[in-house]
């Protein structure tokens, strides 16, 4: 047995699940351990646990956007099963299809989700977590702001951020937040997924779209959206984007929006992962037009 599965064997043992027989590693994962058990009934549960937890209300408040974007927003996501400080075990997925009619699926349960959940403020009850980083909810009127302070320039603090980013290029994104009204339409608050990459879209065991691993909050939907455009998502994913776009209006300069939309998610890679899988050049590319003011 793997060192990643006697770790995950003996986080379920402490839990109380003690009729798992097996557990194999999953890859994929960035941030937590994880795997699937096998139990004494031959039934499987996808468990993962983190050697240091974040904080002790991580899983908690994965487990609650589950809850929520399943509840609240009609997107199907795996039921959870344990939640606690050391663990998250939740229902099996399978992997999503390869196939265009999965992905037009996707986009009317994705629209779904962002048109039917609208909220008046911009932020969440409670802070959760953007794999090991604390993603600061803290309630806004004003969704520029929000996004200003709590999604981009909350990274500017955190260490390899620092190392990464000189000044020319903090000051550049200062400017760029400044500019967001200018940037950006305005757009109502609805629940996101926050972290919708495409390997956290899977599939239920009759083949619906499903989501996996949200850090969810009431912002913008193209948040979720210019992350899926920008994390290399299949071929087939193109009948996604012209789909989404048709059943939420989207106008036609969505697309130029995306980088600075994805700059949040670049930054937390950066705080988070060495190598950062060029995650800062491309900061440094989409801050380029700010680097001396107009």
């Amino acid at each position: 047995m793997t060192d990643a599965a006697s770790f995950l064997l003996a986080r379920l043992r402490a839990a109380g699940l003690t009729d798992v027989v097996t557990v194999e590693p999953a890859t994929g994962g960035l941030a937590a351990t994880a795997g699937l058990a096998r139990r004494g009934d031959g039934t499987s549960v996808f468990v993962k646990a983190f050697g240091e937890p974040p904080s002790d209300d991580a899983f908690a408040a994965e487990a609650e956007g589950l809850t929520v974007l399943r509840e609240a927003g009609g997107v199907a996501t795996p039921e959870v099963i344990l939640a606690d400080r050391d663990l998250l075990v939740l229902s099996v997925l399978r992997p999503r299809p390869g196939s265009g009619a999965y992905w037009e699926r996707f986009a009317h349960a994705l629209a779904q989700l962002h048109t039917t959940t609208r909220h008046p403020r911009f932020g969440w009850h409670r802070d959760n977590w953007l794999g090991r980083r604390r993603q600061v909810n803290t309630w806004h009127d004003d969704g520029f702001a929000f996004f200003a302070e709590h999604r981009l320039l909350r990274w500017l603090d955190e260490p390899r951020v620092q190392e990464a980013l000189g000044a020319a290029d903090r000051a550049a994104l200062e400017r760029l937040c400044d500019r967001l009204p200018e940037l950006l339409p305005v757009r109502p608050a609805c629940l996101t997924h926050g972290d919708l990459w495409a390997m956290n879209a899977m599939a239920t065991p009759d083949g619906r779209p499903a989501l996996i691993d949200p850090a969810v909050s009431y912002t913008w939907a193209e948040v979720d959206l210019a992350h899926l455009w920008t994390t290399a998502p299949p071929p087939e994913a193109r009948v996604f984007f012209e789909r989404y776009a048709e059943l939420t209006g989207l106008d036609d300069g969505w697309r130029e929006r995306m980088p600075i939309l994805q700059l949040r998610q670049h930054l937390a890679v950066i705080a988070q992962f060495d190598p950062d899988w060029g995650a800062a050049d491309l900061v440094r590319a989409t801050l380029a037009p700010f680097r001396t003011r107009p």
